[in-house]
């Protein structure tokens, strides 16, 4: 009686154990999709173009796990004690990623050396993970049985992952804490084994030191995780940064001076507060003083409200939709009263309604019909904006328009982004529009380039202009039509989904001129 509860509670114990080393495969599968997510959004955050970044990080990523995977064959001793000094090195080196690179960012050579560096020896240590897992495993299940359940824990974990990562982690964590936190998990590993496999680990003493010291390590840059992140912005940019913030879609920064307030998003400027009066005028003020029906007007993009700003200066106007994908950018700037005196209280305008949705989605369902559609979109460097810029999107656009309706979009410089510039013309030609291009200098930014677009006729200056801005009168109106030789016209293809020819223009003429 006795050998048999002997027998049961070996039985018991060897159970958990396994349930215990399954659990590891699915914490290093969380752990490890996670790092790979985490590098390439810091790469789409600092360098731009998220597709590329991406796509170039995940074919990295898992080359350097086959390496890993190559490479265990190498291990024949030690299994345990291997896996769990594996774990503590991948945990430092994934928590410290995006700390990493957001401070060097800045200050080494070539920044992407470095991130493939990251991403290629976490890749290693992920790829070494599952198959010293497996071998440790193996004299416990048939090898059908061992692989069914590894990779089943396997790819449950990087669901997981993939799930948590966009809904929960960068809107309520950021990028370093997320980091630090996955990290943490990864130690979390290696001491649980270390108490679970003491009397067959060797260095045991040495392993629980370092998985201490590691832990501690992570947990500090967890809780300091703003200070490190405000830091490597405070060395990115020249002027005091005042508010920074990262929401589910980008990193929000706003820097001052004695001079100006700026706004930054990933790392571009967007305004500054002493002349967006310059872009924000130019934007909407030729295209409402043309139209004689004005009452319905929707804006897409421009969270900050300046654009509002202006269409409420004629009274017409009866209702405003502002459509903006981010949340707290129009929250930003509508509750802070150094911003909201910028733009005049215009979020909190009656005339106004604020949806937070993606633009293009919005359109799709949309059965309004617009007077004035003004798009203020960023400038269309990757695949997530260049649909905004797209054939398909201004086929939409075209479908919200009233008869006698217009819209006039941002299209960025007609004398750095030539092509990219008439680009969007041909595109908006191509369904249907009859254009107008138009410019206007705006200091923080060189040559800006506008783009209107009409239904049914073509557009002509309007008799009288308003006297009440700061910029624009009836003279300077005139000399916003008139393009130099070094900004005309030249040939351009249509930007359309399946080819997203605008982004390529816009890569390659700003890269010549950076």
């Amino acid at each position: 009686m006795v050998d048999f509860e002997k027998e049961e509670e070996i039985k018991k114990q060897e159970i958990n154990i396994h349930l215990l080393l399954l659990l590891a495969v699915f914490v290093v599968a969380t752990c490890g999709l996670i790092y790979e997510l985490v590098a390439g959004t810091v790469a789409s955050y600092l360098l731009g173009d998220s597709v590329t970044q991406f796509s170039t990080i995940i074919g990295a990523y898992l080359f350097s796990m086959g390496i890993g995977s190559y490479l265990s064959k190498f291990f024949n001793k030690h299994l345990i004690a291997w896996f769990v000094q594996i774990e503590i090195t991948v945990g430092l080196i994934g928590g410290f990623s995006s700390s990493i690179l957001f401070l060097m960012f800045d200050h080494v050579e070539s920044f992407r050396f470095l991130l493939y560096a990251l991403v290629g020896l976490t890749g290693i240590l992920v790829g070494l993970e599952i198959p010293l897992l497996m071998r440790i495993l193996e004299k416990k299940y048939e090898f059908k049985e061992l692989v069914s359940k590894v990779f089943t824990f396997d790819y449950i974990g990087a669901l997981l992952a993939s799930v948590v990562f966009p809904l929960f982690l960068i809107p309520y964590l950021g990028l370093l804490k997320t980091s630090f936190l996955f990290g943490l998990f990864n130690i979390a590993v290696a001491w649980v084994l270390c108490l679970k496999f003491k009397e067959e680990i060797a260095w045991i003493q040495s392993l629980k030191i370092a998985a201490i010291i590691s832990f501690l390590l992570l947990a500090t840059g967890f809780a300091f995780s703003e200070r490190i992140m405000n830091f490597a912005e405070s060395m990115a940019f020249q002027d005091k940064i005042i508010f920074a913030k990262s929401s589910p879609y980008q990193r929000i920064v706003l820097t001052k001076n004695p001079r100006e307030y700026r706004l930054f998003l990933n790392g571009n400027l967007q305004f500054s507060s002493s002349d967006e009066y310059r872009y924000h005028e130019a934007l909407v003020h030729p295209a409402l003083e043309f139209l004689s029906n004005k009452k319905n007007i929707l804006i897409l993009g421009g969270g900050d409200g300046l654009a509002v700003r202006e269409v409420l200066k004629h009274q017409e106007v009866e209702k405003i939709i502002l459509v903006d994908l981010d949340a707290e950018m129009t929250r930003l700037f509508k509750s802070n009263s150094m911003l909201t005196a910028l733009n005049e209280k215009s979020l909190s305008s009656k005339k106004l309604q604020i949806i937070n949705e993606d633009a293009f989605l919005w359109l799709k369902k949309n059965k309004q019909e617009f007077d004035c559609i003004i798009i203020d979109f960023p400038d269309p460097s990757n695949y997530s904006i260049g649909k905004l810029y797209s054939n398909s999107f201004y086929r939409l656009v075209y479908q919200s328009l009233s008869d006698s309706g217009m819209c006039v979009i941002q299209s960025t410089s007609p004398y750095v982004a030539r092509k990219s510039f008439w680009c969007i013309d041909t595109t908006l030609q191509s369904v249907g529009f009859n254009t107008q291009a138009y410019h206007a200098y705006i200091p923080s930014f060189g040559e800006w380039g506008y783009m209107m677009a009409l239904k049914n006729r073509n557009y002509i200056l309007p008799d009288s202009f308003r006297k009440d801005l700061r910029f624009l009168n009836e003279e300077t109106l005139k000399q916003l039509f008139i393009f130099p030789k070094d900004m005309q016209k030249v040939p351009a293809e249509v930007n359309k989904l399946n080819n997203q020819v605008l982004v390529h223009y816009f890569e390659e003429e700003w890269a010549n001129y950076q």
